[in-house]
């Protein structure tokens, strides 16, 4: 059959291309013919730019060991399913660049935790997807190696949109039929955004859910590896074999979340979802009225009721998020010197110079603006006006969750307050870049699960989603209920 397909051309999987419609087709394609699919869709949807560094021949051999495995019935969780990764986790014996000049050509020794999980359970890695350098951005327009279009964009017959960041290549690559599934981090919404902007389902869990150990820092008690996937029943079988503790990391724990894809075999059963007052009274568009009535709609759907809650501090999520984050990632980025890896400038006079420049041609705009904020933030006389205060009103953020979570079981509200954007349309003023994270950073502030669904259509034809988050650790519900919110 497998040499039917490829002789013919009439490859069947493009419509087949979850990680739960490859289970129930594995009997009757190979997990090479998945392969060749993907690199198929890679090289006709080249444009898209999806990926950094691609690896067809080593995913090739995979896919053959995976094959191997099936025909012994000694398939694993994720044999032979097809998965692009962002290019912040290191890969053994893979460039890993974080969308950056700095690490062009830095190619790790080892495996992070995450990717190494997924390889234990018979992933298939066909490459390095794109993003914004370091995870700055929330366009994909900041990576060294050029933008990311996007594919619902491109179906409309425009290139003109950006896939969200930063995770843009990751969405971009499962919406294109890229990948089956894709892995990505979340520090701010760099998982929710751009899986909204591209019509996917994106999933942040739990802070600590899943280790950070191998995956390069941008802000580390923000950042948090998760998924990006067409369905959520694909994201609960990810989670099921990335999820768990780890040794190296200490942010890390150890909780025992019941089971993710078995969750959702179970009916939701009642549950109560809290808007929020400082978020429904924002002066809104016609296309986010749409998606605040859609949430509504498909909550009461899905059985459940929806009701106001207060949230009085989460006005001050973007700037508090702004200054922790970029705090951290003035530290985190120090490493980078251009002695030990990575970018190093041409004759330098001496070590000063070296550092100087290898640091200025290195580093992008974008990531040199967040250091140099950073840095302020942390300077003497600063950092208590600052750094502290920020810590403070989160703590504060994280307390305002807290009380509304003990009145309903969930959060809901948009994803974006717009559609996919055009590209160059904020380059004149970064803070109106940033202003499109605003309903995404809350979460990450307060540690919590979120999910991005996909569930309207803006007037322009982009997809816009809904988001729905969670208490701490309560990832398998949310999961379970995301999933009857879009039966």
């Amino acid at each position: 059959m497998s040499s039917e397909v490829r002789a013919s051309g009439k490859n069947e999987l493009p419509n087949e291309m979850t990680v739960t419609g490859w289970r129930r087709q594995s009997n009757t394609f190979s997990a090479t013919d998945l392969v060749s699919s993907v690199a198929s869709a890679v090289e006709s949807g080249k444009s898209l730019n999806a990926y950094i560094t691609t690896t067809p021949e080593r995913a090739m051999d995979q896919a053959r060991h995976s094959t191997e495995r099936q025909k012994s019935g000694a398939g694993r969780a994720l044999e032979g399913v097809v998965i692009g990764v962002k290019d912040n986790f290191c890969t053994a014996d893979i460039q890993t660049t974080a969308g950056s000049r700095i690490l062009e050509g830095f190619i790790p020794q080892y495996e992070s935790f995450v990717t190494k999980k997924l390889l234990d359970a018979g992933a298939v890695f066909f490459g390095k997807t794109n993003l914004d350098e370091f995870g700055m951005g929330s366009s994909t327009e900041n990576s060294a190696y050029g933008p990311t279009l996007n594919p619902c964009g491109i179906a409309l017959g425009s290139s003109e949109f950006v896939p969200g960041g930063s995770s843009g290549g990751s969405a971009a690559a499962v919406a294109a039929d890229q990948a089956l599934a894709a892995m990505a981090t979340d520090t701010g919404g760099s998982i929710r955004q751009p899986a909204s902007f591209c019509g996917v389902v994106g999933f942040k869990p739990t802070y600590g859910a899943c280790s950070r150990w191998g995956i390069i820092a941008y802000a580390s008690s923000l950042d948090q590896a998760g998924v990006i996937t067409k369905t959520v029943g694909d994201a609960a079988l990810l989670m099921d074999v990335i999820a768990g503790s780890d040794p190296k990391d200490s942010t890390s724990v150890a909780y025992d979340f019941g089971g993710f894809e078995h969750s959702l075999r179970n009916t939701s059963g009642a549950f109560t979802v809290g808007i929020p007052r400082q978020f429904r009274d924002m002066s809104t568009t016609p296309d986010l009225e749409g998606v605040w009535q859609e949430i509504e709609r498909r909550v009461s759907a899905a059985g459940g009721c929806v009701q106001l809650v207060d949230l009085p501090t989460i006005k001050y999520s973007l700037p508090t998020y702004y200054i922790i984050a970029l705090a951290e990632a003035s530290s985190n980025l120090a490493r980078y010197d251009g002695v030990r890896f990575g970018y190093r400038a041409n004759d330098p006079k001496n070590l000063i110079d070296l550092y100087e420049r290898s640091r200025a041609e290195g580093f992008g705009r974008e990531t040199k603006r967040r250091i140099m904020l950073g840095t302020y933030c942390l300077s003497a006389g600063y950092y208590d006006q600052y750094y502290a205060k920020a810590q403070r009103v989160r703590t504060m953020i994280y307390n305002d969750f807290a009380r509304a979570f003990e009145a309903v079981d969930f959060l809901a509200w948009p994803t974006t307050p717009t559609p996919a954007f055009k590209f160059g349309s904020h380059n004149a003023d970064p803070v109106s870049m940033y202003l499109e994270d605003v309903f995404t950073v809350p979460v990450n502030l307060a540690g919590l699960p979120a999910i991005s669904l996909p569930i309207f259509q803006a007037a322009n034809g982009m997809p816009m989603g809904g988001q729905l988050i969670g208490p701490r650790f309560s990832d398998a519900r949310l999961l379970a209920v995301a999933n009857s919110m879009l039966k």
